[in-house]
């Protein structure tokens, strides 16, 4: 936890904002930046929440700090000001992230064993994994911090009480790619769509209006026409 006794804390400003370590995979990047995206959609109506991706995590100013590939914070302003944030500091913001989310998709990075000490240590209550590479065990968990130990949640989606949300994986397609990928749902189960989704969506009853409308005209000039042969003026 954050040491209260260090001479001066340093500023989110004066603080690196990144660890400098590529990506293993462009999964690592897409995958959060979904969650972001949906969430801005759920939550439009909300400024208490925040979602970083592959940021830095400081918690001590002695030690180096934690980066997952993303994770969620309530109870914050969502844009802090106009600069935005540079990294996400525990001793300025005093709120310890609810969720992170590690993805694996290229070769582990200790989100099994130090990570899950880590963000147990820092009290984060819900740590995700989602790992592409495994063929036997599930690709996706959800653990819960009881007691100081991370234990692993049934079910897919899972239900996060504290947050509102479900969080879960299903195929679908995100940015032309048709895969596996994570979603938000609500509390029966339903997923939330994507943005793409919604426009596919609002076009699809666009044109079904258009051809209601199209057929309700056709039929009344129809009835016009069987109205003239039978000598009766439609007009009148």
């Amino acid at each position: 936890m954050v040491n209260q006794s260090h001479p001066r804390l340093p500023t989110a400003d004066e603080l690196p904002n990144s660890d400098d370590t590529p990506v293993d995979n462009e999964l690592q990047d897409l995958m959060p930046g979904l969650l972001k995206l949906l969430l801005a959609t759920i939550w439009a109506e909300r400024q208490d929440w925040f979602w970083g991706t592959d940021m830095a995590l400081y918690f001590d100013p002695d030690d180096e700090p934690i980066v997952p590939d993303g994770f969620l914070v309530l109870g914050v302003p969502r844009i802090k000001d106009e600069n935005l944030r540079r990294s996400y500091v525990l001793w300025e913001e005093n709120v310890v992230p609810v969720l992170t989310l590690e993805v694996i998709s290229r070769k582990r990075r200790s989100e099994y064993r130090q990570k899950k000490l880590d963000y147990a240590a820092l009290g984060v209550r819900y740590y995700a994994i989602y790992n592409a590479l495994r063929q036997v065990k599930a690709s996706f968990e959800v653990y819960r911090l009881e007691q100081g130990e991370y234990v692993p949640l049934p079910g897919n989606p899972v239900w996060l009480p504290e947050v509102g949300l479900g969080l879960g994986c299903e195929r679908g397609v995100y940015q032309g790619v048709e895969r596996e990928w994570l979603y938000w749902y609500d509390q029966a189960g339903r997923r939330y769509p994507t943005p793409e989704e919604r426009a596919a969506a609002a076009e699809l009853r666009a044109m079904q209006e258009a051809a209601i409308r199209l057929q309700a005209e056709a039929q009344l000039e129809a009835l016009r026409r069987r109205l003239r042969e039978q000598g009766i003026d439609p007009e009148a």
